[in-house]
């Protein structure tokens, strides 16, 4: 829950177990109000230059007014009119004022458009990205992919089948998951119960029904399970060539059908991509899915740099900055939990989020 909700119909009684300012937007509200104080490198830069600055320029304005007089004989009146005119002209309140009103007009002016910085340092080390790393499910595409393709293999029924893969498939959060539990729940499909249940990470799922074994899981799963037939791999061939997801439903000893899903791309994607490239930034789409749709949607948005696919793409992208000084400065673009690694080791994470209202903040207070 974002920050509440509104009852509409009837009535309840509840227990409150947290406090107003413990919401996510009470948080989103503390966490723009922190970044607002945070300093930027070049805030940062001028405050130090300011501490030396300041005291070495009105020792300067003190010696023209008094040393003159003192030692020259001059008027007073007139050498203190320019040690004055010394401090007006040599003052570092411009300087010193400008970089913080600039970092906070910049968060506010982000904030309106319902994007969130965490800090100015991330506002100002932006213009220093070279490459930018892009999640492809939810971030390039509307993460909604739908079942476009079902088929029983190794003569299985075709009822019991969907039954087994509906089930599986309703117990996970993945999109592709999501599309064939979809698809299942509109034809009326009869899900069974699901035992020791578990999600696979980059592969799919799996879990007991009626005590046998069953996997849901993507042409790697398959692979590594040694199930994948010459004919079968012509047969994903074919989807994947599509730039169609394909995941299998298989027992402990055969397959026994194939799902493919597709997602479609944003509107808006096609459109970033090329205003990245652009402004000299280099893409990269990272992907759990096959090399052969990882290039159909790459060839969809415009095309990338690079493309880096399954569980090591993350880490590649991770790894890319060590072993290249050309990748010294990274970005990474994620919508899942399952990006947040890759979004904490980048130079700068950004986290494709719900679009909710934006708070109106507090103006700061200058002291």
């Amino acid at each position: 829950m974002f920050a509440g909700t509104v009852n509409e119909e009837g009535s309840f009684e509840y227990t409150v177990t947290a406090a107003a300012n413990d919401s996510t937007l009470a948080r989103i509200i503390h966490a723009v109000e922190a970044a607002q104080g945070a300093r930027a490198p070049t805030q940062r830069f001028v405050d130090q230059f300011a501490k030396v600055y300041t005291p070495v320029v009105f020792a300067i304005a003190i010696a023209v007014a008094v040393l003159p007089p003192l030692l020259l004989g001059g008027i007073w009146f007139d050498w203190v009119y320019k040690a004055l005119v010394l401090l007006v002209i040599a003052c570092p309140c411009a300087l010193v004022i400008s970089t913080p009103v600039t970092i906070v007009s910049g968060l506010a002016a982000a904030a309106r458009q319902g994007i969130l910085i965490k800090g100015g340092v991330y506002l100002e080390e932006g213009r220093k990205l070279k490459w930018l790393a892009l999640d492809k499910t939810g971030t390039i595409t509307n993460g909604k992919p739908v079942q476009t393709d079902f088929a029983v293999l190794n003569g299985g029924d075709a009822a019991r089948v969907r039954s087994l893969a509906a089930s599986l498939a309703s117990r996970s959060d993945h999109p592709v998951s999501r599309a064939v539990a979809q698809a299942a729940q509109t034809d009326g499909v009869e899900l069974r119960e699901v035992q020791d249940f578990e999600a696979l990470a980059g592969r799919g799922t799996k879990g007991r029904v009626n005590g046998t074994l069953y996997y849901l899981g993507n042409h790697r799963l398959i692979h590594e399970q040694g199930r994948c037939s010459d004919a079968l791999e012509a047969q994903l061939s074919a989807l994947e060539m599509q730039g169609k997801t394909v995941i299998l439903l298989t027992d402990e000893q055969e397959v026994l059908a194939l799902y493919a899903v597709a997602d479609t791309v944003k509107d808006s994607s096609r459109q970033a991509i090329a205003e990245l490239h652009a402004l000299g930034i280099q893409t990269l789409m990272l992907t759990g899915d096959n090399a052969h749709t990882a290039a159909a949607i790459a060839a969809q948005v415009g095309g990338h740099r690079r493309s880096a696919w399954g569980p090591v793409a993350r880490r590649q992208a991770q790894g890319h900055r060590s072993q290249n000084q050309r990748w010294r400065r990274v970005g990474m673009v994620g919508d899942g939990i399952n990006d947040a690694p890759a979004l904490a080791r980048a130079d700068i994470g950004f986290a494709m989020g719900l679009q909710a209202p934006v708070p109106r903040l507090k103006p700061p207070t200058w002291r």
